[in-house]
């Protein structure tokens, strides 16, 4: 589920990027809005979904992660409020300075919230200090922690953490080029628009940077995580998904070439889903690591509800999936082909 929302609200992260840095013209900027118009609500589903998904599934995790990463949750909610509302309000008043208040907001909010989700992995990623031990000895509960938004050392091996540290920072800049890749994607793909052409070029120069900045994170985790790689050295076949990553990755290098006005967007949610899914793999069946060696890391063994809670929870949450599933089938369908006349947001 947190794939898929990757995916989809991913491009509307992406979408209000190309907005803020490359849409010049009115009509380009029109262009980007049309593009996610009918989707970007009901993309963020997901992102509540796979919320009450954990508080059902792993509720040791929920509340662990929910009082731990306090602050950047609260961030995060902000910056959704600020990116909805620009959407919304940009178009109820045609005056040249309002219009720019909100069209800063959106274009902001969005590339803040593609900075802190990549922040967000690399926390998960790097691990936390559970049960806030010092000197050895745990002053709270084994799946406790809270983290401020820095240390004054920016060190992401520091027994005081932050959410903000040079390698979450590094995982941040790659999130916020892979979805500017992948908004640039959508753009193409559901519009016309002259900001087409410039975009595959932007697309293509973009890739290189995303390719320099994924060997760097590889070599960095490595370094704060040396056992990283553990699980892909003893199950060779989940090589798979480095190499659907890979594959989308070195794909976008052609996107100046395609025929197809969706086929760069396949390549970069190919590329979103490999490396979410190696990430994954190399942690499983870890879901929060713990840096200290007292209190141990949240499985999903120890962090899972009980067993009848599961087996119910699964039960109703078929019966949702399903629902979610023919919604979003019904809603491509509607809005299938081009958006350049939706016009969304005028009033």
């Amino acid at each position: 589920m947190l794939g898929i929302y990757i995916v989809l609200d991913g491009y509307d992260f992406g979408a209000g990027i190309v907005h803020l840095f490359f849409a010049k013209t009115e009509q380009e900027k029109k262009a980007v809005t049309n593009s996610i118009g009918p989707f970007w609500d009901a993309n963020e589903v997901w992102l509540i979904a796979s919320g009450g998904v954990l508080f059902f599934a792993f509720p040791t995790l929920y509340a662990s992660s929910f009082s731990g990463f306090y602050l950047p949750l609260m961030l995060v909610l902000w910056l959704l409020i600020f990116r909805a509302i620009s959407l919304e309000l940009r178009g109820q008043v045609h005056h040249r300075l309002w219009e720019a208040l909100w069209d800063r907001a959106f274009g902001l909010a969005s590339l803040l919230l593609a900075l802190f989700f990549g922040a967000a992995l690399g926390n998960v990623v790097r691990g936390v200090n559970l049960g806030m031990v010092e000197n050895g000895v745990s002053t709270q509960e084994p799946h406790y922690f809270f983290l401020a938004l820095w240390n004054p050392t920016f060190d992401p091996l520091a027994q005081h953490q932050g959410i903000i540290d040079w390698f979450t920072i590094i995982l941040g800049l790659v999130a916020v080029v892979t979805l500017t890749i992948h908004g640039a994607g959508w753009v193409i793909l559901k519009t016309s628009s002259t900001l087409n052409d410039r975009l595959k070029n932007i697309v293509f120069k973009l890739n290189f940077v995303l390719l320099v900045l994924v060997m760097l994170s590889a070599y960095v985790w490595h370094y704060v995580k040396p056992i990283s790689l553990n699980n892909l050295q003893n199950h060779y076949w989940l090589w798979i998904f480095p190499l659907i990553a890979t594959v989308g990755l070195l794909g976008q290098f052609w996107i100046r070439t395609f025929k197809r006005d969706g086929t760069g967007f396949l390549f970069s949610s190919l590329f979103i889903l490999g490396s979410f899914a190696t990430t994954v793999a190399s942690m499983f069946p870890i879901l929060l690591p713990s840096t200290n060696g007292v209190n141990p890391s949240l499985t999903i063994q120890n962090a899972a509800a009980h067993e009848y809670g599961l087996s119910v929870g699964l039960g109703w949450f078929m019966f949702a999936a399903i629902l979610v599933v023919a919604y979003f089938i019904i809603q491509f369908r509607v809005f299938k082909g081009k958006l350049d006349d939706v016009g969304y947001g005028e009033h």
